[in-house]
């Protein structure tokens, strides 16, 4: 016996159940002489007459009813397999793996990831830390968030959180007083600036902007560190100015451990993204997750 055609087995049971060939051929959005044509040759390939045909109706012979009978249960797994997969897409289950730079870790993911997942019981996340650009598919990784200068060209991005951030300098009330307010960036050259060793062995610049003019200063001091809890602390303990995050220094900023300086210099960008591979059959995971921040950018809930 030459092995049937897995789809004239499935239309084998259709016309059984539409008990003809036209309200079969209807149903499956084929033509009715197309659909006998199938039967003919899966008749052919099994060796036995299956159905038994009247110009008023089709029914199954003995052998058609047997074979239906032991076909039906895996038709039905078929059928509950491309079910749940279509189900996946309206409940994601599986794992989100995520690559994102320490700020929006700590300051942005906390309360988007709890809403998420209170929507999607069925996902999983798993977020690393890591503020250089990678290649996120390469190494595993379903998504990224990076900021606009660090996005590749061949990447789809899509706005995360809020869409304007800021550096802010700042220095504890007795450093300034033993010191001096700076008035002007160009007077930061005066002063101890807390350094910033970034993964990649470069020491991030002090950047100002005012009416079109930039000044980028190189921290002189006596700390340089790749820890922001270190540059922070160490700031409060009158060590220096520190540069960075406004989200890092609030707490220190709102109780008056560290107060802003140069304010009206301090250089805003543009907030975070969300950048992925466009990968025509996306994983049900980051499907959602994408609906789901581009829903929260439009303050819709999420569908």
């Amino acid at each position: 016996m030459r092995q049937p055609n897995l789809s004239d087995v499935a239309l084998f049971a259709a016309v059984i159940e539409a008990g003809g060939f036209r309200a079969a051929a209807q149903k499956r959005g084929i033509s009715a002489s197309s659909l006998s044509d199938c039967m003919r040759r899966l008749e052919s390939d099994v060796g036995l007459r299956l159905l038994n045909r009247t110009t008023r109706s089709v029914t199954p012979t003995s052998a058609g009813a047997r074979l239906l009978e032991r076909l039906r249960p895996a038709l039905d797994e078929i059928n509950a397999a491309f079910n749940d997969l279509d189900d996946e897409s309206q409940r994601p289950v599986g794992t989100l793996k995520l690559n994102v730079p320490v700020p929006v870790a700590r300051y942005l993911l906390p309360e988007l990831l709890e809403r998420f997942l209170k929507r999607y019981p069925g996902v999983n996340v798993e977020v690393v830390m890591e503020n250089t650009f990678i290649d996120v598919i390469g190494a595993g990784y379903d998504a990224g968030v990076r900021y606009e200068e660090s996005l590749a060209k061949d990447m789809i991005a899509v706005p995360i959180g809020p869409r304007w951030q800021r550096f802010v300098a700042a220095a504890s009330p007795a450093y300034l007083a033993a010191h001096g307010t700076p008035r002007h960036p160009s007077e930061l050259t005066e002063h101890q600036l807390i350094g910033h060793r970034f993964e990649n062995g470069k020491v991030g610049i002090f950047e100002f902007e005012k009416d079109g003019e930039r000044l980028r200063i190189p921290p002189r001091g006596q700390l340089v560190t790749s820890s922001h809890d270190l540059r922070i602390k160490s700031a409060i303990n009158g060590l220096g100015i520190v540069y960075l995050f406004e989200e890092f220094l609030r707490e220190a900023l709102d109780d008056g451990r560290l107060v802003p300086i140069l304010e009206d210099w301090s250089q805003v960008f543009d907030g975070p993204y969300l950048y992925y591979h466009g990968r025509r059959h996306m994983p049900s995971p980051l499907r959602a997750f994408i609906d789901f921040v581009k829903a929260e950018a439009q303050g819709e809930k999420p569908s």
